[in-house]
Formats: C-alpha cells, sequence, structure tokens
C-alpha cells in the first residue's frame, strides 16, 4: 500500500510541475508581442542552469534502478557455459553503459553551454569528412569486436555433439504446453514428420520407425542428469515458439515444419540448488519466451535435474511410445465399441 501511495504522489508530482510550466509559458507569451520576444535570455539561462542539475538526478535515478533490481536480472548460473554467457552479457553491458553515459553527458552538457543568446548565431557547417570518419570506423570497430566475441561464444555451445556422449531428447511446442521425448533405451529419437500429426499421434512420430518405439515421452515434467551433456532437439506444431531455460542460459526457437537443436551441461541439481537458494519450492523452469498466443503466459514446464542414478531410475519408471500408444488404442477401441 505504501508503495502504490508513493507512486501516486509521484504522478500527481509530475503533473504539478507540468500545469506551473504551462502557466509559466503562458505569462511570458503574454508579457511579450510574439515568440521569440516571449522567451528572454534570462528565461534560456535559467533552462540551461536546470540541465546539469537534471543529470546527475537522472543518473543517481539510474544508480538506483540497478542496485534495487540487479538480483532480477538473471538468476544463478546452473550450466557449464552460463559463466561464459554471463560475461558475454556483462561486456555487452558495459560497452552500451559507457556509450549511454557519454552521450547523455554530452547531450545535457550541449544543452547547458551552448543555449539561445540574443545576437549570438550558431557556427553552421554542411560538411565534415574527419567527423563522419570518427563516427563511422569507432562504432564498427565495437560492433565488429561484440559480433565476434558473440559468435565465438554462439558457435562454441551449438557445435555438434557426439550423441552417444550425451542424453538424446526433444522438446515439443504446441499451443500452449510442452511435450518431452527421450531416445529411450539406444538413445535414439524416432523419425518425425508433420504430414503425420494426428489425435492419436499428436507429436507426429513415424510409427513404422523401430527407433520410434522405445521413445519416452513425459508431460507436466521432465528429468536431466547432472554434469552430463544433454543434446535437445525442438519441434512446433503450430506457430513459433521459443524454449528458454533461464538457469542453464539455454534458448532455442521452434519452429513448426523443421528441427533446432540445443546442447548443455547442467552443473547443479535441483535440491543442490535449493539449498543454495535456501528456497525448498525452488524448481528449474522452462518458458515460452515467444508471444505464441492468449495463453503463452502459462506456456511453461518443470525441469528437475538430477543424480545421474536418479535420472536413470525416473526414466526407466516412464512408458514407451509403443506402450502408450497401444494403451491409448484399446481405450478408443473401448469407446467405439460402447
Amino acid at each position: 500500500m505504501i508503495s502504490l501511495l508513493t507512486y501516486v504522489a509521484i504522478i500527481l508530482g509530475i503533473v504539478a510541475i507540468a500545469r506551473l510550466v504551462k502557466v509559466y509559458e503562458l505569462s511570458a507569451t503574454l508579457k511579450g508581442n510574439d515568440t521569440e520576444e516571449a522567451v528572454s535570455d534570462s528565461d534560456t539561462k535559467f533552462n540551461a542552469k536546470l540541465m546539469m542539475p537534471f543529470l546527475l538526478a537522472f543518473f543517481a535515478f539510474c544508480v538506483y534502478l540497478i542496485y534495487s533490481y540487479k538480483d532480477n536480472l538473471l538468476p544463478e548460473s546452473a550450466s557449464e557455459h552460463g559463466s561464459e554467457i554471463d560475461t558475454l552479457f556483462n561486456f555487452n553491458l558495459i560497452i552500451t553503459g559507457i556509450v549511454f553515459i557519454a552521450v547523455n553527458v554530452v547531450l545535457f552538457y550541449f544543452a547547458f553551454k551552448y543555449y539561445s543568446r540574443k545576437g549570438v548565431k550558431a557556427t553552421y557547417f554542411a560538411h565534415s569528412t574527419k567527423l563522419e570518419m570518427i563516427w563511422t570506423i569507432v562504432p564498427a570497430i565495437v560492433l565488429a569486436v561484440i559480433i565476434i566475441y558473440g559468435l565465438a561464444v554462439w558457435n562454441k555451445i551449438t557445435s555438434p555433439v557426439d550423441s552417444n556422449k550425451a542424453i538424446v531428447m526433444e522438446l515439443f511446442a504446441e499451443q500452449f504446453k510442452w511435450t518431452a521425448r527421450y531416445g529411450g533405451s539406444d538413445n535414439v529419437l524416432g523419425e518425425s514428420n508433420y504430414k503425420l500429426t494426428a489425435d492419436m499421434n499428436p507429436l507426429a512420430i513415424d510409427t513404422t520407425d523401430k527407433f520410434a518405439w522405445d521413445d519416452k515421452i513425459v508431460n507436466g515434467e521432465f528429468h536431466i542428469p547432472v554434469n552430463k551433456i544433454v543434446l535437445m532437439y525442438f519441434r512446433s506444431k503450430d506457430v513459433i515458439h521459443s524454449a528458454y531455460m533461464p538457469h542453464f542460459r539455454a534458448q532455442m526457437n521452434c519452429v513448426p515444419g523443421m528441427k533446432t537443436e540445443f546442447h548443455f551441461t547442467p552443473t547443479i541439481t535441483t535440491a543442490e540448488m535449493r539449498e543454495k537458494t535456501k528456497n525448498p519450492d525452488f524448481d528449474y523452469v522452462l518458458l515460452c519466451n515467444k508471444i505464441c498466443g492468449a495463453t503463452h503466459w502459462n506456456m511453461q514446464m518443470k525441469i528437475v535435474v538430477d543424480s545421474e542414478a536418479d535420472y536413470k531410475k525416473w526414466l526407466a519408471e516412464q512408458k514407451t511410445f509403443k506402450d502408450k500408444s497401444m494403451a491409448q488404442s484399446n481405450v478408443e477401441t473401448k469407446v467405439a465399441i460402447n
């Protein structure tokens, strides 16, 4: 309640200041015969003097926001490549922060120093090769560094990985839920084709492919083992979705009609993260980072990072695609008969 009253007071203060400025402008206009005479040198000088205090107040407010919300930027990294992503993020933040400060200092300083005075005209020049070279070359170099650094990190975490050394799984997106599919005992995902989409086969899996028969399909939550490479494939049934796992610094678009992939290695189990955060209810989460429709906000799935032994035990308890298909077929047959 207190914070709400604070916001209301700030808004009312801004409105009051705006009305006072309007009154000041009207009174100044009444003093002169036209707009130029209405604004005196003392008025512009006064406005110019306000520029620097406003700049300091603006920067102080930015510092306050950074301090207040610094813990809400990104959660603690829980994957091997997470530290590299965080370093890249901070690198870009520092560069943009330097530009942000420099531009605003120059902007407000120029407004303070070169305010309008009667009898003084601004210097006009149409072209400066030196200036144009500076504002072209310097940003080009900075952008090249950012892009090259970013591509180096991106290529490292998206480079091909030996599937024999990884847990192979798939995340299937549709409005508005996720479904996870594992490669089963052979660690190989069965083929799929969007043309095979049906009520009994929502994931469009090729039922004639023997590699698909032992695939394991789970909803609600999925498990992955700690310190093991997880090779994920992504597909979508309807529109573009984006699989986003903030703690693992992993995100990949899910595009209808095509398959994308990403791999990462989780380093902290769910139990360990609960101890670190002192939150017994903590869970890793899979989100959709594309606005995909009316219930986009609810498109999420719980992720559990287990020890390798617990993961294998959990996976062994899941039914295979063949068993689920047969069970579903039997249910639908009984319904049809009745």
